[in-house]
């Protein structure tokens, strides 16, 4: 069972050592406590000095304590992907339009230059696995050990991401695995939302050409990029959402990225119930209803 495996623990070398820090920031409860802990407290409002011949007046009831409002309802994880985004190059759009399989849409990506990312980058990561997988696997992106292959996870993430992916019966066979951008951002740092807007048409169409059944994204960035949704992957995971591709409409599971997964083995229990859903969608076709 690799959720209780000794050997991927926090010790363990990972590709991305700043990234995703998204969930760091999230999951860092214990440290937010002591910073709360040792504030200083706010002072009490001196006592207000009122006149023997004035009587106390009752306080006025607040009308938000009287009448509550309704509770502001939970975002929609819905989003299309396929609309373009603020600042998305137009070219893009129209080169990946252009694409009418994979082999023709990498050939667009290598001769794209409106991602800068591009220029530092030593290779093109385009995709790992089946063509035509029956789940999409999309993480945030490349690392040192991807960029040096040209492939998508392929460090000790994606190592660690095959095994989890074995616990449910699927190999590198049944999935294809993607970034929400193709090329290493120098230092391993997040990309930044020009250079995900930049491969975003491209992301579209690559999952439209794929058209898996469903999709798992790893991590907070990858949730975000794919969702639209502004909340930590840590309010988000295990949450079906869905996003539009063209006239492709599918199922989303976002998760924990295995990086953090290296870092945090406590974590692992909640990605395990990620995953168990994505097992049960695929053996049955059915869902829960995006929130």
């Amino acid at each position: 069972d690799w959720s209780a495996r000794g050997d991927i623990g926090p010790g363990h070398a990972f590709a991305w050592p700043s990234s995703p820090a998204a969930e760091d920031a999230s999951a860092d409860r214990p440290a937010a406590a002591a910073t709360a802990r040792t504030a200083p407290r706010p002072m009490a409002p001196a006592p207000i000095n009122r006149s023997p011949s004035t009587p106390d007046r009752p306080a006025a009831p607040s009308r938000a304590t009287v009448e509550p409002g309704p509770s502001p309802s939970a975002p929609s994880l819905r989003n299309n992907l396929s609309a373009p985004g603020t600042g998305t190059n137009r070219s893009a759009l129209d080169a990946a339009s252009r694409a009418r399989t994979l082999a023709d849409l990498e050939a667009a990506l290598r001769s794209f230059d409106g991602c800068a990312l591009k220029a530092t980058a030593k290779n093109l990561c385009f995709y790992r696995g089946n063509p035509q997988g029956r789940l999409m696997v999309i993480g945030e992106a490349p690392g040192r050990e991807e960029d040096l292959e040209g492939r998508p996870f392929v460090g000790p993430a994606g190592q660690l991401l095959d095994r989890m992916l074995a616990a449910i019966d699927l190999t590198e066979a049944d999935v294809h695995i993607t970034n929400v951008v193709y090329w290493r951002p120098p230092g391993n740092r997040p990309p930044t939302l020009d250079e995900v807007e930049a491969c975003r048409p491209f992301l579209a169409r690559q999952i439209e050409l794929v058209a898996p059944r469903f999709v798992m994204t790893l991590g907070s960035p990858a949730a975000k990029a794919i969702l639209g949704t502004i909340d930590g992957i840590l309010r988000v995971r295990g949450k079906w959402g869905e996003i539009t591709a063209g006239a492709l409409k599918v199922p989303v599971m976002p998760t924990l990225h295995p990086a953090y997964l290296l870092r945090t083995p406590a974590a692992k229990r909640q990605a395990w119930r990620d995953l168990l859903a994505v097992k049960l969608a695929l053996e049955t076709g059915e869902h829960g209803e995006p929130r």
